[in-house]
């Protein structure tokens, strides 16, 4: 019998470049957050299967908060779910501190306590037959 390996987390960290910035205000698009989902969904694959795997779906995406050039992210992936060839995964977006610039200081920044829940999502990736 196998372990279960659901509770697996990955977690990366990620600045948010100013290059990054789509909108006023320093927003970042909420496609920024999916790319990241993705990075963290094939290091989970990588890590479990040996294989980079593919994104099959997303059955829900929220964005609760705004995503700004400049954030310091915390992204993380946590397997909920594993079938013969698919695993499921929750996704959260932190963003663990953000830069606070004035003219008097252009590159203050302050860590957020708590973190700030950015986007959260449930996704599906697919990953090739366990070679017998």
């Amino acid at each position: 019998m196998t372990a279960s390996r659901e509770g697996t987390a990955v977690t990366h960290r990620r600045y948010v470049p100013y290059s990054h910035a789509h909108y006023a205000g320093n927003l970042v698009d909420g496609a920024y957050s999916l790319g990241l989902f993705g990075d963290v969904a094939t290091e989970m694959c990588i890590l479990l299967d040996g294989d980079e795997g593919l994104f099959a779906s997303y059955s829900d995406v929220q964005f609760r908060a705004p995503v700004r050039a400049g954030d310091v992210l915390e992204v993380t992936a946590t397997l909920v779910r594993e079938g013969t060839r698919s695993r499921v995964m929750d996704f959260v977006v932190r963003v663990v501190a953000r830069g606070a610039a004035t003219s008097q200081a252009p590159g203050a920044a302050t860590v957020l306590d708590p973190p700030l829940v950015a986007t959260t999502a449930t996704g599906t990736v697919v990953v090739p037959p366990a070679q017998a």
